[in-house]
This record gives C-alpha cells, sequence and structure tokens, in this order.
C-alpha cells in the first residue's frame, strides 16, 4: 500500500469510496510524515501503550500509532469514513475502529471494555471547531488517562501553555494547567494537511498531573472565580468579583479581603497566577 501521506494516493482512495470531505466536521488529512513522527515522539507511544485516538480520518495517524505496537482505540465520528478505515488498517490487529460521537460516548464504559479501566494516552488530530469541549470533558471526568497529545488551531494550543500577563492568557490557560503540564511539541504549517486549513496548527502534549496544580476546597468554586475574573478582561479584579455575586461579602469587604491576602483588588484577572486564583477562591 502507498503511504497515506501521499497526496496522489490519498485522492485516489478517496476518489474510490467516492468521499467528500465535510466542511462540518472540519475534516483536514494529514499528508506529511514529518509531523506524523513528532506526534509519535511527542506523545511518547511504545509498544507498551494503550492508546485513545479521536477521529482517525482515514488512518495516517492510527497506522503510525499501530507501527509502534501500541493497542489502538479509534473514535470515528463520519460512518462515511469507517470502509476506508477498515481497508487501510486492515493490517493492524492491534487496532479498533468505533464508530461514534466522542462527546455523546460514554468514555468510562469504552475505557472499561478497552482498557479495563488502566492507563491510556489519547491522541489526536482534532476538528478546529469542537478542540475545546473534548479537551474539557477529558480534563473534568476522572478517567485514567496520562497525556493527551493533539494537533489543534496554534492559537488554542498557546492558549492553553500561555502564562500570567500575557494577551493569550486565560480560562482555557487556567483549566488546562490546574489539572495537566502542558508543553507544546512544535508548529505545524497549513500546507501539510489536505484540504488546507486556513490557520496554522500546533501539537501540544498535556501531561497529567498526579492532583491539581494548586489545592482548592473546592474546585466547583475555584473555577467559579476564574470564570468571574476572566468573564470581563477590561475590568479591575475587585469589580469582577462584586459583579459575579459570588461572595456574601460587599465590595469593601471584598476589598480588605483582597489586602488581606497580598493581592491589589486594582489588578486584573490576566495577571493572577494559580496559587493566586486559589487564594481568592479558598478565602472568599
Amino acid at each position: 500500500m502507498y503511504p497515506l501521506t501521499s497526496p496522489k494516493y490519498l485522492k485516489e482512495l478517496l476518489s474510490r469510496y467516492g468521499f467528500h470531505f465535510s466542511k462540518s466536521l472540519g475534516q483536514n488529512f494529514l499528508i506529511d510524515g514529518n509531523i506524523l513522527e513528532k506526534i509519535i515522539k511527542g506523545a511518547t507511544i511504545s509498544s507498551h501503550d494503550k492508546v485513545l485516538e479521536i477521529g482517525p480520518g482515514v488512518g495516517t495517524l492510527t497506522s503510525a500509532i499501530a507501527k509502534q505496537g501500541a493497542e489502538v482505540v479509534a473514535v470515528e465520528l463520519d460512518r462515511e469514513l469507517l470502509p476506508i478505515l477498515e481497508e487501510t488498517l486492515e493490517e493492524f490487529p492491534n487496532v479498533r475502529v468505533i464508530h461514534g460521537d466522542i462527546l455523546k460516548l460514554d468514555l468510562n464504559q469504552l475505557i472499561k471494555d478497552n482498557f479495563h479501566d488502566g492507563p491510556f494516552k489519547v491522541v489526536a488530530n482534532l476538528p478546529y471547531y469542537i478542540t475545546t469541549p473534548i479537551i474539557m470533558r477529558f480534563l473534568e471526568e476522572e478517567l485514567s488517562y496520562t497525556s493527551i497529545t493533539v494537533m489543534i488551531q496554534k492559537e488554542v494550543a498557546q492558549r492553553m501553555a500561555a502564562q500570567p500577563d500575557s494577551k493569550e492568557y486565560g480560562s482555557l490557560s487556567v483549566a488546562v494547567q490546574f489539572y495537566t503540564n502542558p508543553r507544546i511539541i512544535g508548529k505545524v504549517p497549513a500546507g501539510v494537511f489536505m484540504p488546507q486549513p486556513k490557520v496554522d496548527s500546533m501539537i501540544i502534549t498535556l501531561e497529567k498531573r498526579n492532583k491539581p496544580a494548586v489545592e482548592v476546597n473546592s474546585s466547583t468554586r475555584f473555577f467559579q472565580v476564574v470564570k468571574a475574573v476572566f468573564a470581563q478582561r477590561r475590568k479591575t479584579l475587585l469589580n469582577t468579583l462584586h459583579a459575579a455575586e459570588i461572595s456574601d461579602m460587599n465590595k469593601s469587604e471584598l476589598s480588605i479581603k483582597l489586602d488581606s491576602l497580598n493581592i491589589n483588588p486594582q489588578r486584573r484577572g490576566e495577571t493572577l497566577s494559580l496559587e493566586e486564583l486559589a487564594l481568592i477562591s479558598n478565602s472568599i
């Protein structure tokens, strides 16, 4: 079989099955073997791994993972790709393809059935439009993943890894860094996809932390504070917290409390570290 990264072979394959790209599903297939190697290396895939792949497409990344000897379960939403995957992955007994929507499937049951609740890695070339909901589902649910390695829109990856006092830093940065340690593997130009997207991508690995980055009395309360301080970025911390009504304190009391925590009430949300956000969450 010709490599799935060959544009000529890929076009012939898709034509043979009468497949047409779906804009609504954000389908862009990878046609660069070097990028595949970067993903495999970034995810540190070995023969000992169990891997959950989201959106295998025609199986380009799937086959690269399978060649490492890992056990792969690939979840594909587009029914039209299933017969193509049956052909392209037929040589790999260590791959199982499941038709379904990753946002609707019972992930706990899927992991129990396929990985026996053991550790697994998530690897994916995610459609841009649905990146954040998928990532957040894995972060918020108590699942036994050890890392998430994804190829996503460059700006979203930069937001995930952003540090305080930068324009990219926001609630997504805090959520990702609360649960994981993000590490950007590299930039991916639009030209390595078919069809070409209008923006560049990045490969990022999120290594799951053994425990959250900061100690909080309540994660629900913590993320209420996070949502409040980033809701209106141009407003001061005091004003955003007061407007969110997440405390019984009046504005004056809130100001005194923030001062007692050595946090200036006039600061803005994007300047606050996870430690400072946890301090506020645990105190008000």
